[in-house]
C-alpha cells in the first residue's frame, strides 16, 4: 500500500526524536502509526561518498515522514523487486517505522529488518518487508536502507588513508550499524524498548545479521537475531583482508580511467553507476578492516566475542536449482559423476555418498542440495554451529519447505530473488524440487496479501501464520514457542542430529539428517 493510499484513512501524527520533530501517519484502519523515510545519517554525497555514515544535523521545522525515501543506487538486478520508494539516489540513508503504540505505550519489542539482494540491490520499501503485519503482533518494526555495490563496499588505499580508523569499504554495513545506534537513541519515541531489539534479514540481509552479531561496534546493541539463508562465512560473501579489497578497488579505479580518489569523488552518480555496470562486477567484497570486522566471523565466534543473544535461523529446501552445479548438463549419472569429480577430485566418492545418484530424479534432488549447500545453506549451518557451541543462548534452526503456488500471470516466471520476469526473457526452469531462495520472506513477515504475483491458497496462509507467529514470539521473548504451535526445541551444543523445524503446511520438528554434508563442506572450505 502506498502512503497516498493510506492517507485517506489517516491523520497526521508527530514524534519528537533526537534531531527534531517528525510527522507521520496514524492509520485509523490498522491502528498503526507509520513514519516512512526518516533520515538516520547525513546524505552520503559529495565529500561523504565512501565515508562512514556521519551524524545528522538537527532540523528546526517539522520534518514530513510520510513516504519512503529514495532507494540506494542500483540496477534492476533480480527480476522486479517491486520497490515502493521515491526514486533512486546516493542520498538513501532513510529508515521506516511501523508502531502499534498508543499515547502511553512503552517497552514494546523491536524488529529491525535488513533487506536482501546480494549487497547490490534491494531496499526497505519492498512490499514483502512491510512492517504493518508484524506491528499488529505488538512489535515496533523498522526497515533500513543501506548503501550498495560500488557506493557501499568500495575500498581504496586513499580512502583508507583519509579515514580516522585507517580502513575503507564496509560502508553498507556501517550504515546498518548507524541505524542500530539510531534505534537505541530514538525507538522509545515510538513505544519501543531499546533493550529488546531483534535484528533480522534474508540472504544479504541475513549475512548482515551475522556481521552485526560479530562486529564489536554492534554486538551490544541487539538482544536477538534472526537469519534467513545466509551468513558471511566462506564461500558466501565472506569479508576479505583489507589489502586485498584495496587492490581490487585500485585496479577497478585504474581500469575505469580514474585512478585517484579526487577523480572518483568528482564523478556524477550517473558516471559511477555506468562505469560500475559496464564492469560487470557483482558488487565488492566486505572487508576485515580492523574496525567493523576485526577478524573473520568464525574467528570471532570461536573466541566467544559475538553478541551473546538468542538466534533463530534456517534456510530453504531448494535454494537454487541443481543446474547451477550441473552447469547446464542434463541430469544423467554420467554427467553428475563427471561434475562431482571435477569439483571434488580428491573426495568424489565421499560426495557421491552424501549426495546420492540412483535415478535422474535423485540426481536432480542431490544436485539441487549440493548447489544450495555451496551457495548459501552451508554458510548458514556454520553460523548455527558456531553459535550453539560458543554461546549459552538458545539457537533454533528451521528448514523452510513450502512449495510456491502458481503465478497469477502465466506469462511470467519467478525471479531469482523475488519479483517476476517475462517468460520469453527467461530460460526454461525445471519444476522446483523444494522451496527456492527468498520465497519465505512474505510468509514470515505476514505479507502474502501485499505480494500480488502469486495465486496464494489457504495452505499458503496457514504456513504464513505459523511462521510469522514463531518469528513474532521469538522477537517478543527470545523463544519461538507459543500457543497452538508445534513445539520447536532449541539445539544443544554437541547434538550430532539437532532438531530442525520443518516449516510447511504441517510444520514439525525432526532430527537433522543431512548434517554430515555440512561437516564435509566445513573441511572443504577450511572453516573448521
Amino acid at each position: 500500500m502506498t502512503a497516498s493510499a493510506q492517507q485517506k484513512d489517516s491523520f497526521p501524527v508527530q514524534a519528537k526524536i533526537e534531531h527534531g520533530v517528525i510527522e507521520g501517519l496514524y492509520d485509523t484502519r490498522s491502528g498503526l502509526q507509520l513514519y516512512l523515510g526518516i533520515p538516520f545519517a547525513k546524505p552520503p554525497i559529495g565529500d561523504l561518498r565512501w565515508k562512514a555514515p556521519q551524524p545528522l544535523e538537527p532540523w528546526k521545522d517539522v520534518l514530513k515522514t510520510k513516504a519512503f525515501g529514495p532507494r540506494p543506487v542500483q540496477a534492476v538486478v533480480f527480476g522486479d523487486m517491486n520497490s515502493r520508494s521515491n526514486g533512486v539516489s546516493e542520498d538513501c540513508l532513510y529508515l521506516n517505522v511501523w508502531t502499534p503504540a498508543k499515547r502511553n505505550t512503552s517497552g514494546l519489542p523491536v524488529l529491525v529488518y535488513f533487506f536482501g539482494g546480494g549487497f547490490v540491490a534491494g531496499d526497505g520499501s519492498e512490499p514483502r518487508y512491510d512492517g504493518a503485519s508484524m506491528a499488529k503482533k505488538g512489535i515496533v518494526v523498522v526497515t533500513v536502507n543501506y548503501r550498495l555495490n560500488i557506493f557501499g563496499f568500495f575500498a581504496h588505499p586513499e580512502l583508507s588513508k583519509e579515514s580516522p580508523y585507517k580502513a575503507s569499504g564496509n560502508y553498507g554495513l556501517l550504515d546498518q550499524h548507524a541505524s542500530l545506534v539510531w534505534v537505541q537513541k530514538n525507538i522509545a519515541a515510538f513505544g519501543g524498548d531499546s533493550k529488546k531489539v531483534t535484528i533480522a534479514g534474508e540472504s544479504a540481509g541475513s549475512i548482515a545479521v551475522s556481521a552485526q552479531m560479530a562486529s564489536p561496534l554492534s554486538r551490544n546493541l541487539i538482544s536477538g537475531a534472526i537469519g534467513e539463508s545466509g551468513a558471511g562465512i566462506n564461500p558466501t560473501l565472506a569479508p576479505v583482508p583489507l589489502i586485498e579489497a584495496e587492490k581490487i578497488g585500485s585496479e577497478f579505479a585504474k581500469n575505469a580511467g580514474y585512478p585517484t580518489l579526487a577523480q572518483l569523488r568528482a564523478l556524477s552518480t550517473r558516471e559511477i553507476y555506468e562505469i560500475y555496470n559496464e564492469s560487470k562486477r557483482f558488487g565488492f567484497p566486505s572487508v576485515i578492516d580492523g574496525y567493523f570486522y576485526p577478524k573473520t566471523i568464525p574467528e570471532i565466534f570461536k573466541a566467544k566475542e559475538q553478541a551473546q543473544v538468542p538466534l533463530l535461523l534456517g534456510w530453504n529446501s531448494a535454494e537454487i536449482p541443481g543446474g547451477a552445479f550441473m552447469q547446464g548438463l542434463p541430469y544423467s549419472e554420467e554427467n553428475y559423476i563427471k561434475k562431482v569429480k571435477e569439483v571434488y577430485p580428491n573426495h568424489a566418492d565421499e560426495v557421491l555418498k552424501l549426495y546420492p545418484h540412483g535415478s535422474p530424479r535423485e540426481i536432480e534432488v542431490s544436485a539441487t542440495a549440493l548447489a544450495s549447500d555451496r551457495f548459501i545453506a552451508y554458510s548458514t549451518w556454520k553460523w548455527f554451529d558456531l553459535h550453539r557451541k560458543n554461546s549459552s543462548q538458545p539457537v533454533y534452526r528451521y528448514l523452510y519447505s513450502k512449495l510456491r503456488p502458481p503465478l497469477v500471470d502465466q506469462n511470467k516466471v519467478p525471479g531469482l530473488a523475488g519479483g517476476t520476469v517475462d517468460k520469453q526473457d527467461a530460460p526454461k526452469m525445471p519444476e522446483p524440487v523444494g522451496a527456492p531462495h527468498a520465497c519465505e520472506i512474505e510468509y514470515c513477515m505476514g505479507n502474502l496479501d501485499l505480494v500480488k504475483e502469486y495465486a496464494w491458497t489457504k495452505d499458503d496462509y496457514a504456513v504464513s501464520e505459523t511462521m510469522q507467529n514463531y518469528f513474532a514470539n521469538f522477537i517478543i521473548r527470545g523463544n519461538p514457542n507459543g500457543d497452538n504451535l508445534p513445539n520447536w526445541p532449541a539445539a544443544e551444543p554437541n547434538d550430532a542430529s539437532p532438531p530442525v523445524m520443518i516449516l510447511d503446511v504441517i510444520s514439525k520438528a525432526v532430527d537433522a539428517k543431512d548434517d554430515a554434508r555440512y561437516l564435509f563442506l566445513d573441511k572443504a572450505y577450511k572453516n573448521n
